[in-house]
């Protein structure tokens, strides 16, 4: 394969020395220009980003593979997305951050890359800018933390939502509040349970652009670096075969993918972020696909939020290809991955040693798994729950909707004594989808009223527009669409209205008829969301809606690896 970068380093006279001169002042020798496949490193390290702050010392160990195979390793930076951090939500900046990575990835001298991944939106944001400019690519993920331990018991991110709840009834003191704080996040790496973080590890390893193992090996597991430089070594050996994206994310692929995630009962984030990545190389993947795929597949990983174990612990019990292999009768066993093997046969050894944690899909750790998603009349274009992580007894429930117009209005009315809601009630969030808020942030999963609480009283049925962390649970109602912003359903429910959520039938109904929602909507003024100008204005004009991925609609589909202008 012609490599990309010889129209950089290797042109003769002037042209050529200013690309080569410069990049000799950081000490590399003329020999290193003379046609070495260069292999760009894509780091999203910060401090600011503290499940990446490792990438520093794993970067060192990709190069050092790179360098073992004949490549040259030139390692850049790209903006990195903390969920722990950034404001107003990481989700807004994903899209920015895939373009940022496409312009960086297309505009030098690269042949291949190998994109650093850990906290949840840096993945997608960097697969689906890679993707975009199709050079062969592969992903090293950051691996997840070991499990916090606090009095004598493990804990994980998904802890942090007991947490509040028992410190909110006051059931737990300020002290032990900084003391469970202080030993959760106990080494390098991302969440320790199998939220979006950890999700999208298992979405690029069972797609197909990783190496076996990448989603599960701990951060702090010395492993972690050995399959950073065994991918620095295959890196080469990818851009000289000329491998890209496009021929490793076919649509049996996505499938894959789908199927894996219903096994892992992985983040309901993870359908945003795989549409998103199909767009940008043009598999048709529909909403209804991952009810489909999902729903013949069993949970089969006992990992929180779903069950009780955590991702440390599923690498010790087999790790994904224990997973995969268990699911070999219904996969695509065929579709081919970095490695030059295909998935079935990456994953025809695997073996499980805990069926605790990895249950057969004869005896699977639960038979509800993946996403159920939902339509009518409150969702025309559909909504998804994760069965896995909600209550059974309110899988079909019919309850009095107790609305709020937006995060604000639910901050400051959420524990009133006032507030008219019982356990049977319906609570409603509007205007936090990707327009309302903007960026559609994880605030789905309310915190139940303390009101309910005092009643021990632990789940109720819960619909929004928006987003919910990975590490959540409950029986709650996502990604809602068309956004009440943009005149959905959603900004039609009024207080009392009746609301009917039926899983089996994959049916959310409200009980209000045709004609007075149409006398409704004649009311409904779109928010006068306050940006007019930067990036933020951009996203609102912009982004597409929940059940297409989110991503900006002038972003699909690829642009390939071909610089259109040449300023030497």
């Amino acid at each position: 394969m012609p490599l990309r970068s010889r129209d950089w380093f290797g042109r003769t006279g002037k042209d050529g020395f200013i690309y080569r001169a410069w990049m000799k002042n950081q000490g590399f020798p003329h020999h290193e220009f003379e046609g070495k496949p260069v292999i760009g490193i894509c780091n999203t390290w910060s401090e600011l980003t503290p499940c990446n702050a490792h990438f520093r010392e794993l970067a060192e160990a990709i190069k050092r593979g790179v360098w073992e195979a004949g490549g040259f390793p030139l390692e850049f930076p790209v903006m990195s997305l903390g969920e722990c951090q950034i404001k107003p939500t990481a989700m807004l900046f994903r899209n920015l951050a895939s373009m940022d990575v496409e312009e960086s990835i297309r505009g030098n001298s690269i042949d291949g890359v190998i994109l650093m991944c850990g906290c949840d939106k840096t993945t997608p944001s960097l697969v689906m800018g890679a993707c975009s400019v199709d050079i062969p690519t592969m992903v090293v993920s950051g691996g997840p933390m070991l499990a916090g331990r606090f009095q004598g018991r493990k804990i994980g991110t998904s802890d942090l939502w007991r947490f509040a709840e028992s410190f909110k009834m006051g059931e737990m003191s300020q002290a032990e509040f900084i003391a469970a704080e202080a030993s959760m996040a106990r080494s390098q790496g991302h969440c320790a349970v199998m939220g979006t973080a950890s999700t999208m590890a298992a979405m690029v390893e069972s797609l197909g652009l990783s190496l076996p193992d990448n989603a599960t090996i701990p951060a702090a597991d010395s492993r972690r670096k050995v399959l950073a430089h065994m991918t620095g070594v295959r890196m080469v050996e990818l851009v000289k075969e000329g491998v890209k994206p496009s021929q490793i994310l076919t649509r049996q692929a996505f499938e894959n993918a789908i199927m894996v995630n219903a096994a892992l009962g992985g983040s309901t984030n993870f359908i945003l972020h795989l549409t998103a990545i199909a767009g940008r190389v043009g598999v048709d993947l529909s909403l209804d696909d991952f009810d489909t795929l999902s729903a013949k597949i069993p949970l089969l990983a006992n990992l929180q939020p779903s069950g009780e174990h955590f991702v440390e612990d599923l690498f010790y019990a087999g790790g994904l290809p224990a997973v995969i292999r268990e699911l070999r009768d219904v996969l695509n066993n065929d579709a081919i991955t970095v490695n030059g093997h295909s998935i079935g046969e990456n994953c025809a050894d695997a073996q499980c040693y805990d069926p605790a944690v990895i249950a057969s899909v004869g005896q699977p750790f639960k038979p509800e798994s993946g996403v159920a998603v939902l339509r009518g009349n409150l969702c025309p274009n559909g909504a998804v729950l994760k069965p896995s992580a909600a209550s059974p007894h309110l899988m079909q429930h019919t309850g009095r909707a107790v609305v709020f117009e937006n995060i604000d209005d639910y901050k400051a009315r959420i524990d009133d004594p006032d507030l008219d809601v019982d356990p049977t009630c319906v609570l409603v969030l509007k205007n936090v989808g990707p327009k309302g808020y903007p960026g559609m942030p994880e605030v789905g999963n309310m915190q139940l009223p303390a009101k309910i609480l005092e009643q021990g009283v632990h789940d109720m049925v819960r619909i929004s527009d928006g987003r919910m962390s990975g590490t959540g649970f409950g029986t709650v109602v996502l990604h809602v669409s068309p956004e009440s912003a943009v005149g959905g359903n959603l900004a039609l429910v009024q207080n009392g209205d009746l609301i009917t959520l039926d899983v089996e039938n994959r049916s959310l109904h409200l009980h209000v008829s045709d004609q007075e929602l149409a006398g409704r909507l004649v009311h409904f003024k779109p928010l006068d969301l306050g940006y007019s100008r930067g990036y933020v204005n951009l996203y609102i004009r912009h982004v597409t809606q929940a059940h297409e991925g989110a991503d900006f609609d002038f972003l699909r589909g690829g642009s390939g690896s071909e610089v259109k202008r040449d300023s030497h």
